[in-house]
């Protein structure tokens, strides 16, 4: 390896590195707050550039990342930190589970962007998966780039009988993004925080929870309403 290459490497790593760990720091509340506000700016979408309603009301789980950063220099990686809530068998939504989401890729890349993702979950099996702590975007539950708009449906990816719709918001904008490779994963410490020592993901999904804070149950209540409409 030359110099020159070790130097942008070291350089890439330390362009790198400070955004995460910046990013890391947004505490539990503030992430619930701004996952609502993603919620809100998604169904006030033009019904012709938002996640289709229909797809939303037959999802099993939602996780909403607000704020995901990406950022590379040589190296680049993404990082984002969000909510994810799972339906009920009555159909309601449960409280919801703090995860993070992180990525990687290497090439000749440069920049520090800020975007929104959804992810719309249809099968019990990738929230089986979460439950359990971790899984890999399209290797533990299949994924593909969610269809936009008031005419698409789910039944556009029917021969991929993707699991996982996976969304990104810039710019006001909803579009599929693909999402293969990302690992999905419980914020215990988050949930340590809110819920209390020793709380599973589980007990939080199966309503064995009190006490929970305004902003946390407000991300809960936007889902059953927006999935109601």
């Amino acid at each position: 390896m030359t110099h020159r290459l070790q130097r942008l490497l070291i350089l890439g790593l330390l362009a790198f590195v400070p955004a995460m760990a910046a990013h890391a720091e947004d505490p539990p509340l503030t992430r619930a707050t701004n996952a609502v506000r993603v919620l809100k700016e998604m169904v006030n979408e033009a019904p012709d550039k938002a996640v289709p309603s229909d797809l939303l009301k037959n999802a099993r789980a939602i996780a909403v990342i607000p704020d995901m950063v990406k950022a590379g220099f040589i190296f680049g990686g993404k990082r984002g930190e969000g909510l994810i809530s799972v339906k009920s068998p009555d159909g309601t939504w449960s409280n919801p589970s703090f995860v993070t989401i992180t990525g990687g890729s290497f090439g000749f890349q440069a920049g520090i962007s800020s975007t929104d993702l959804i992810l719309v979950f249809r099968t019990d099996r990738g929230v089986d998966s979460i439950v359990n702590g971790k899984f890999t975007i399209g290797a533990d539950a299949s994924a593909a780039a969610g269809p936009v708009g008031r005419t698409a449906q789910a039944s556009t990816d029917s021969q991929l009988k993707a699991e996982i719709y996976s969304y990104s918001r810039s710019k006001g904008l909803f579009a599929g993004v693909a999402l293969d490779g990302a690992a999905l994963r419980i914020d215990d410490d988050a949930n340590k925080e809110i819920y209390g020592e020793g709380v599973t993901p589980r007990r939080i999904f199966e309503g064995g929870v009190s006490n929970v804070p305004s902003q946390v149950v407000d991300f809960r209540d936007r889902l059953e309403e927006y999935t109601q409409r």
